[in-house]
């Protein structure tokens, strides 16, 4: 069966999984973009684009809630969408402002309540043609104090006030196995992400073409121009203060590479190029993302799915290669010539998962990954709003330590669907680090180990109600522990 060519495009999502429940599967479909509701459901493939709130393997697409109908029907075709959510985010680093550098790098103990708003109005397809524009912002009313926000990622932390965005604006034509569009979007690929597992999704300014006419096989290219995400854009005006990801900025000014690389890179883009394999059984993903005069990164993934009884799983792979290019190679390798690794980025991570749920609402995720010894992991990981690996923490993942260089981590997690969409787990994450590579900001001493323990309550709920509790607590060598609490939900038509 074909599947539609905007899901298709969004199927390359890393967490191709079939590790929930059945129940799950069917009932507890998880979006990214509500005008994309109607194209994907009708596909068979949809399941497998998102993991399910009752495992929670793709860690970083945030539940929303089970929907009885696509928005408000305005009439000839013209609807409207929308999403309120509310959330408290509180990070305790043991570094109360003004904190002091040395503590846990420098990051401050930050809490905050925000409110986040979003409408958008889609135009009815007409010879294949459609359109988009949602606007959105966030607010808090006042009621946070600013000492307190650096760490919120929710305001600009420079210039924490309430802002709003145009979040998507784009024309799009599907039709006959071809869908191009351009504008802005909220759109999920493995290494570049809308990330909407938190309070405000990244948007991209884009344009893309798929192609699925030949069944279960997908080909696509396109070019990420812009984004726009407090959490996972790295965008700095350097004559006046952090630009928090506010505002939309060019890819490479987005990235997390130093202010002199984004600057010989100029205003460029992200050119990609993907193919996909995908059957009720094989999903193989591969894209290769070129970010001129930056980086290119490689990334491949085969999920094995199958059930055997009341047992289904998910056992997978992923390779993923960061490797410098361009203006940013050059200058890498004067660096190494003068006997320092200084901006180089040569870097691989290996993983490996296997996920599986029961008919009687018991399901797990396990996942091992291995970061080879090669330069710029502190560049490339989380950058553009991609979190794809498969042995994360809830909350926490790779900030905190001193570098991944040569490290390798190890996942476990279980979970009970309580309820229909309500949903309970556990993980234990180990770090492994080495200690050569990984010092500490505050006593200068070789870090062996991280070690974090999440728990989390996940409801999916009837007329677009969702909410996601997770509190997670970080023990870390040679750091104060650090623990963080997300109360976020809201309601969705």
């Amino acid at each position: 069966m074909k599947y539609s060519l905007l899901t298709a495009m969004l199927l390359a999502l890393v967490a191709t999984t079939a590790s929930a429940s059945k129940t799950h599967l069917d009932e507890h479909k998880t979006l990214n973009s509500d005008s994309e509701l109607q194209d994907r459901t009708e596909s068979v493939k949809y399941k497998n684009a998102h993991a399910q709130p009752g495992n929670l393997s793709q860690d970083h697409t945030y539940e929303p809630g089970q929907f009885t109908k696509r928005g408000l029907e305005l009439g000839a075709g013209w609807i409207v969408t929308g999403d309120l959510r509310l959330g408290w985010v509180q990070y305790d680093y043991k570094n109360p402002p003004p904190g002091k550098s040395t503590v846990n790098k420098g990051h401050l103990d930050s809490k905050g309540f925000y409110t986040v708003g979003k409408l958008a109005i889609e135009t009815p397809k007409w010879h294949g043609l459609s359109a988009k524009l949602m606007g959105a912002g966030t607010t808090d009313f006042g009621l946070n104090d600013p000492a307190y926000e650096s760490r919120n990622f929710v305001f600009n932390a420079a210039d924490p006030k309430s802002y709003g965005i145009v979040q998507e604006a784009y024309i799009k034509y599907q039709e006959n196995g071809n869908t191009a569009l351009i504008g802005r979007q909220e759109l999920t690929t493995p290494m570049v992400d809308a990330d909407d597992w938190y309070m405000f999704a990244n948007s991209f300014e884009l344009a893309y073409y798929a192609n699925t006419m030949l069944e279960n096989n997908l080909f696509a290219f396109g070019y990420f121009y812009k984004m726009a995400g407090v959490w996972d854009s790295g965008a700095y005006d350097t004559n006046v203060a952090p630009l928090g990801g506010t505002k939309f900025y060019s890819m490479s000014q987005a990235s997390f590479a130093s202010q002199e690389d984004k600057d010989n890179a100029g205003d460029t883009g992200i050119i990609t190029a993907t193919y996909q394999y995908d059957d009720d059984t094989n999903n193989l993903q591969l894209w290769n993302y070129y970010a001129t005069d930056l980086y290119n990164t490689l990334f491949a993934q085969y999920d094995f799915k199958s059930k055997a009884g009341g047992f289904s799983y998910d056992l997978g792979a992923q390779f993923i290669n960061w490797k410098e290019v361009g203006q940013l190679a050059d200058n890498a390798k004067l660096d190494r010539a003068a006997g320092s690794a200084g901006r180089s980025i040569d870097a691989s991570l290996y993983s490996i998962r296997f996920d599986g749920s029961f008919d009687n609402g018991i399901n797990f995720a396990t996942g091992a990954a291995k970061y080879s010894d090669g330069d710029g992991f502190s560049t490339v990981l989380g950058a553009w709003g991609g979190y794809p690996y498969f042995a994360n923490g809830m909350i926490f993942h790779f900030f905190e330590a001193g570098t991944l260089q040569n490290a390798a981590s190890y996942k476990a997690q279980l979970g009970y669907d309580i309820l229909d969409g309500l949903w309970l787990g556990g993980r234990y994450t180990y770090w492994d680090l080495d200690s050569s590579k990984s010092i500490s900001s505050s006593t200068g001493k070789g870090q062996d180990t991280m070690q974090m323990y999440g728990v989390r309550l996940s409801y999916s709920g009837v007329a677009g109600t969702y909410f996601t509790g997770t509190y997670e607590y970080v023990d870390l060598d040679q750091q104060p522990s650090i623990n963080s609490l997300r109360l976020i939900g809201g309601i969705k038509f």
